[in-house]
């Protein structure tokens, strides 16, 4: 089997919203890129979709290294989500049917005709691959996003790390990357010697940095 090394990134501001993908492939000498939008998807979906294009755009059974960032599309497979999910009729739970269970679909049709080691790499960590298909991936949504933010890069990205730009409410961008921030619920509420709690705080979808503002706080005094 021809050996073949596929890379990826992609990204969504805001998440869901519309994205782009970016992916390299390197055949012996040959590299070649892909990359392509969609107006409205989220940041799995994206990761999920460059995945499964390069995979049936190879014309035989290949054995595949796939470089991914994303820890769900690497989970997915190398836990058995996907597989337990199928076998399943596509339900996570009892009553809960698994989300993107039509891409699962295609990408566990391509993992039967490849074979398909999956690697997690770092994101936006100086990986040279990763870091190429970021950029194609920017490159898609400035070209075509009616409304593009984009990661802040270099001295504008510094900048504002040192100015320590306040981030209060839903849409502000994210110190560390540029994203529009959007509010999430804690999975628990912390209350344990406190004399408050969190109901609710600002997430990047992209770094993943977390923002506690005083709004979301519920005073246990007051209760």
């Amino acid at each position: 089997m021809k050996k073949v090394k596929i890379y990826s990134d992609g990204w969504a501001r805001p998440n869901p919203w519309a994205w782009g993908y970016g992916v390299v492939l390197k055949f012996w000498e040959k590299v070649l890129e892909l990359s392509g939008f969609e107006e409205t998807s989220t940041n799995n979906r994206m990761e999920l979709t460059w995945a499964i294009k390069w995979l049936e755009a190879l014309k035989e059974p290949c054995e595949v290294d796939l470089y991914t960032d994303s820890s769900y599309v690497v989970n997915g497979i190398e836990k058995g989500w996907a597989e337990k999910w199928k076998a399943n009729n596509w339900m996570r739970t009892k009553s809960e049917k698994a989300i993107n269970y039509d891409l699962w679909e295609k990408l566990l049709v391509q993992t039967k005709k490849h074979k398909v080691n999956f690697h997690w790499v770092k994101g936006h960590n100086g990986h040279i691959e990763n870091e190429r298909c970021d950029d194609l991936a920017t490159e898609e949504i400035l070209k075509n996003s009616p409304h593009p933010t984009y990661p802040l890069r270099g001295e504008e990205q510094e900048k504002n790390k040192q100015n320590k730009i306040k981030i209060e409410k839903e849409w502000d961008e994210c110190r560390k990357c540029g994203t529009p921030v959007i509010k999430a619920k804690p999975k628990k509420k912390n209350t344990k010697n406190k004399s408050f709690y969190y109901d609710w705080f600002l997430t990047c979808s992209n770094c993943k940095t977390n923002y506690f503002v005083e709004e979301g706080k519920v005073y246990l005094d007051y209760i």
